[in-house]
């Protein structure tokens, strides 16, 4: 079910952005000043003269592959679990004649780990873990046009998160509970975002991962750490 909607998705990203041209943008001599385009605001150009809106909103679609590091061995996930990302994006230029962008946004965000063997006896069982968080990202971007028209977007920046469900899955005991019980995970979650975006038209696509820099474990005594790597489309306004 999980990969029919994801390839859905796909589907329907491409072909709007095969149906979405670059704006009709004018390319002025070196010496003469930005020609502004109806619809867009005077701002940073880049070699080519080229102008772009100075803020732009966005949707997101996203497959996570993740895991939990963890010293507890009841919370150690560290075998890679997929889930989706879905979420929205505001972005605003940082100042007149920067390529330098502030994004920000709201994620619906599933991570988690499997196990086979997280059980402080050692007997070889399955577990599953899944976190699913409420995600803000603040990231800062660089934003570069090629002459093609395709802009190149590196970004770094951080994430703040609030586990909001999930359920952890013993496959030995046949048994499923809480992620959020206690002696299990807590719910806040933070770290750091690094990544790279690529965008044409209306049509965006980017791969990022997070490091999760926050214990989301309950013990004070025991490390428990989100990793996550993100591969999303989506369109921009």
């Amino acid at each position: 079910m999980l990969n029919r909607l994801f390839l859905c998705a796909i589907g329907a990203t491409m072909a709007l952005t095969a149906t979405a041209q670059p704006p009709a943008y004018r390319y002025p001599r070196p010496s003469s000043p930005v020609v502004v385009t109806k619809g867009h605001d005077r701002g940073y150009a880049n070699n080519y003269g080229r102008p772009w809106r100075r803020t732009y909103y966005g949707l997101r679609l996203g497959l996570n592959m993740s895991n939990v590091r963890s010293e507890a061995p009841a919370l150690d996930g560290n075998t890679i679990k997929t889930g989706l990302n879905v979420g929205a994006v505001a972005g605003t230029q940082l100042g007149w004649g920067t390529p330098l962008f502030l994004e920000g946004g709201l994620y619906y965000s599933q991570k988690g780990g499997k196990s086979h063997n997280a059980r402080a006896t050692g007997e070889n069982d399955k577990f599953t873990y899944d976190l699913h968080y409420l995600e803000v990202p603040l990231v800062l971007k660089y934003r570069h046009f090629t002459s093609s028209g395709v802009s190149v977007e590196p970004f770094t920046g951080g994430y703040v998160a609030c586990g909001v469900a999930g359920n952890i899955k013993d496959y030995g005991d046949r048994k499923a509970y809480s992620s959020y019980d206690d002696g299990n995970f807590s719910r806040f979650d933070g770290g750091l975002r690094l990544g790279l975006g690529v965008g044409y038209g209306m049509g965006y696509a980017e791969v990022a991962y997070d490091l999760g820099l926050a214990n989301v474990g309950q013990s004070d005594f025991d490390d428990t750490r989100n990793g996550c790597f993100t591969v999303s489309i989506g369109v921009n306004f």
